[in-house]
């Protein structure tokens, strides 16, 4: 005989609702949505995977209008009103944006019925206080001061990316000391992109690749099949009205949609896209609606190296290898294999490998990097690290160039790379080091030197070939460091390099570039 289940009363759903955010809002709380309309507030599937997987410290990249700012103040309305005495900050960039947030919130508080709303002591100047002692603030990111006045349980970064610099970077770090030392305070930013070289550019970047305190979320265009319902239906109309009542089929898709497709956008989405882009660039579009971070970030620096298959890369980049997947490594380079050593191909007998070094002074400032090719142009392995002494630095190249079957190394020459030079050949007796041609400028013969001197005009060669091999489809870059670095790799008054910042880098983009000189060399000393 089944047991009969137990109705719940009034007060045990009570306390089931009021221990569960995502239940207290949808219940007690209205929003209005795309369409116009005051409904329920329930989650959609986006924010609902934040709120279920967010960590102390989040940084979210992300289409327009998913809404995490309406989530954001709904879980601030949830907390202060169940834990008294708490305090809610909710910061954006500019005056009209902070008025349309708070007018959002005090229409989610009048919402709340009655019985299961906490009064309010004030409503005004752009904060709410209740009765309980907590209080829900918003404010425009400008005002140096922010933060320094009360300790925060929660606080919602709304636009991050458009804030002015100086905000981005020492104001977040004072909006972080304000935030409570709890276990359950948060810290959340969120934003469209605003191009590459700012602070939420490098704060998410670093976040994505788990090197921050900061859990990274990214939520593309084609995720929620109903956020812009209408649209979709007019964009089909659209469609059918140019293709003679024939709907957009999947034998129709260019290898860019077909990508999509297979990874969840529906027909009607892809057909939505086509008809946003008859009013906005392909570059705007994937700015306010990106199917992957990195096509969020566009670039409007002089970019030396084609933007667009730079992001395209990024849809088809192979992992790398695991330990159990490669032949055995020296010891030397054990200790680097995942942090900072990357191999994509494993080394293949009798293959020919060619290999460009950059070296820094392993002094936590430029970065040590190699970079290996093999014969046909695939990048097949790196190692990038700052914290490597260049004696140290000569073994980790020695043991990795003969690893790649003694691999062809062409060294920048300038500064630290003579020493590494030095202690490659003399110490080592490593025999494949390029040799270049140059001219002696007072007897006019030819010479030859070990590695690539690098100075203005050798420089531009240096890059041009490098962007000549890259785009046309000569090499083949694996490596997502790589290619963040090559995307904020810019031309400016005649040099070439990152775009400054403290995190932008360009080791890697030097090493790639000489191992392309390497690579068409297509010498071998033994």
């Amino acid at each position: 005989m089944s047991k009969v289940k137990k109705k719940l009363t009034t007060n045990e759903k009570l306390e089931i609702i009021n221990d569960n955010p995502v239940l207290w809002l949808k219940n007690f709380v209205k929003i209005i949505d795309n369409e116009g309309q005051e409904v329920p507030f329930v989650l959609n599937k986006e924010q609902e995977d934040f709120v279920n997987n967010m960590s102390k410290y989040n940084i979210i990249c992300k289409a327009r209008q998913i809404g995490f700012t309406t989530m954001s103040l709904g879980l601030m309305l949830y907390y202060a009103c169940t834990l008294p005495h708490t305090n809610y900050l909710m910061l954006s960039y500019d005056g009209e944006s902070v008025q349309n947030i708070f007018s959002r919130l005090k229409m989610m508080y009048e919402s709340i019925p009655d019985k299961y709303q906490v009064k309010q002591r004030r409503m005004n100047k752009m904060e709410l206080l209740l009765e309980n002692g907590s209080r829900i603030s918003v404010k425009v990111a400008g005002n140096k001061e922010l933060g320094r006045s009360f300790t925060c349980q929660m606080i919602h970064l709304s636009e991050f990316a458009f804030w002015e610099e100086k905000q981005q970077s020492k104001g977040l770090l004072a909006l972080e000391q304000s935030l409570a030392k709890n276990p359950n305070s948060k810290i959340i930013i969120e934003s469209t992109s605003n191009g590459i070289g700012n602070n939420y550019y490098n704060l998410f970047t670093s976040a994505y690749k788990n090197n921050s305190k900061y859990k990274a979320f990214f939520y593309n265009w084609y995720q929620n099949k109903t956020q812009f319902k209408s649209d979709y239906d007019q964009a089909e109309t659209w469609y059918k009205s140019e293709c003679h009542g024939v709907r957009l089929s999947a034998n129709d898709l260019t290898p860019y949609e077909s990508m999509l497709y297979e990874k969840g956008a529906s027909l009607k989405q892809l057909m939505w896209r086509q008809w946003k882009l008859l009013d906005m660039t392909l570059d705007e579009f994937n700015q306010e609606f990106p199917s992957t971070p990195e096509e969020s970030f566009v670039t409007t620096s002089t970019g030396v190296f084609d933007a667009s298959i730079i992001t395209n890369r990024y849809n088809y980049l192979p992992t790398p290898l695991k330990y159990n997947e490669i032949k055995p490594l020296p010891d030397s380079l054990i200790k680097y294999f995942g942090k900072g050593l990357f191999i994509y191909k494993d080394v293949k007998r009798g293959e020919r490998y060619f290999g460009g070094i950059d070296t820094g002074a392993g002094l936590k400032g430029d970065f040590s990097s190699i970079v290996i090719l093999d014969s046909s142009g695939e990048q097949v392995a790196i190692f990038n690290r700052n914290d490597v002494p260049v004696y140290k630095f000569a073994q980790v190249a020695y043991d990795l160039g003969m690893y790649f079957n003694y691999a062809m190394y062409l060294p920048e020459r300038n500064s630290y790379g003579l020493d590494l030079i030095t202690r490659l050949r003399k110490e080592q007796g490593y025999i494949n080091v390029l040799k270049i041609k140059k001219f002696d400028k007072i007897r006019g013969v030819k010479t030859y030197e070990y590695g690539w001197y690098t100075d203005n005009v050798s420089k531009n060669k240096l890059i041009m070939d490098l962007k000549e091999a890259f785009e046309t489809g000569i090499i083949l870059i694996n490596d997502r460091d790589t290619l963040d670095q090559m995307r904020i790799f810019v031309e400016d008054d005649g040099k070439m390099g990152n775009i400054k910042g403290a995190n932008n880098h360009d080791d890697l983009v030097d090493a790639l570039a000489l191992a392309v000189q390497a690579l068409k060399a297509n010498k071998w000393y033994l």
